[in-house]
């Protein structure tokens, strides 16, 4: 578990890599090498409260600071659903920072056996079968959701069927996960 500090200077560094990107400055990591866990980790990056881009990695073999760092470019210039951001967007985006445990396979002889296992607001999901797969940080259920809108939403997410969830012939995987985000120039420990 990191402290609020270790957030902020994780997203201090997701903020730094994106800014020296655009402005072609060369990255300077030795403040934060103190990141050395190996851990999979995502960054959100939102403008107006919407999403803007979002990347990362379920398991890396990277140290924590590089993979913030790749994870943090990837979301703001190479998220296909957004348009690179651009120099004028840096004072307007906000930046999240989700760091995960390894994800966990989740065993279930009937479809809603898997009901009873997810915690909700809590649970960050993966879900793969064949081609399709799909990532639902735990942060992105919605307050008013339950353990099947959270399996359903990720089905969709996946380009499945909403019920796909209920046959057995893919895989289920749970994660948890600590973030921290920035809201209104002050950094927040979301989960």
């Amino acid at each position: 578990m990191y402290t609020l500090e270790k957030g902020a200077k994780l997203i201090e560094l997701a903020r730094h890599s994106i800014e020296t990107f655009i402005q072609k400055k060369p990255l300077n990591t030795a403040p934060y090498r103190e990141f050395q866990d190996v851990s999979g980790v995502f960054v959100t990056i939102k403008k107006d409260s919407r999403l803007r881009g979002e990347m990362g990695f379920l398991e890396t073999t990277e140290l924590l600071y590089m993979a913030v760092v790749k994870a943090a470019r990837d979301a703001a210039f190479r998220d296909k659903r957004f348009s690179p951001v651009k120099e004028e967007e840096l004072n307007e985006i906000e930046i999240e920072i989700t760091i995960i445990t390894k994800p966990v396979l989740m065993r279930a002889l009937r479809a809603e056996d898997y009901l009873k296992q997810i915690d909700v607001g809590y649970d960050g999901l993966v879900i793969r079968a064949g081609i399709f797969s799909s990532v639902m940080l735990p942060q992105s259920a919605g307050r008013d959701w339950d353990a099947e809108r959270m399996l359903r939403q990720l089905c969709m997410s996946a380009g499945m069927t909403m019920d796909a969830w209920k046959g057995l012939s893919h895989q289920i995987f749970r994660f948890q996960a600590q973030v921290f985000a920035e809201r209104r120039g002050k950094v927040v420990e979301l989960i």
